[in-house]
């Protein structure tokens, strides 16, 4: 069975690090499915799901804000904003989130953390979309 290695990294700590059958990212024009024996790549990362599928056929879900990924054929490594853990995230407080990030990127206020504040919308979007 083969495996890709996988690496995710975001400014605040490192989050995996560890072999996957398969990683789902969002690329700017869409998500990306890679798998071993992937062709070499760059790309940029846009807030959205990440997906991890490991060999048990289990899988691991995390909300990035951006960030980029370098895929080589058995490797993916990707150094993310900000990454948010699924199972950290609840409705109620994604509801939260998502109305206070819509209020401030919509203002544009200067001195937040607008990294941190696209990540919290993307997931709470996402969830709702669930």
């Amino acid at each position: 069975m083969k495996t890709i290695h996988v690496d995710v990294v975001s400014g605040e700590e490192h989050i995996f690090d560890a072999e996957a059958m398969m990683v789902v990212l969002p690329g700017l024009m869409g998500e990306l499915g890679i798998m071993p024996g992937h062709t070499a790549l760059l790309t940029r990362l846009t807030a959205g799901e990440m997906r991890l599928i490991l060999q048990d056929d289990s899988e691991k879900l995390y909300y990035v804000s951006g960030g980029y990924a370098e895929i080589q054929p058995y490797q993916v490594s990707v150094l993310a904003d900000t990454v948010m853990r699924a199972s950290s995230i609840d409705e109620q407080r994604a509801q939260i989130a998502r109305e206070k990030a819509d209020q401030i990127l919509k203002q544009g206020v200067i001195g937040i953390d607008y990294a941190q504040a696209k990540a919290e919308l993307a997931a709470a979007r996402t969830i709702e979309s669930h």
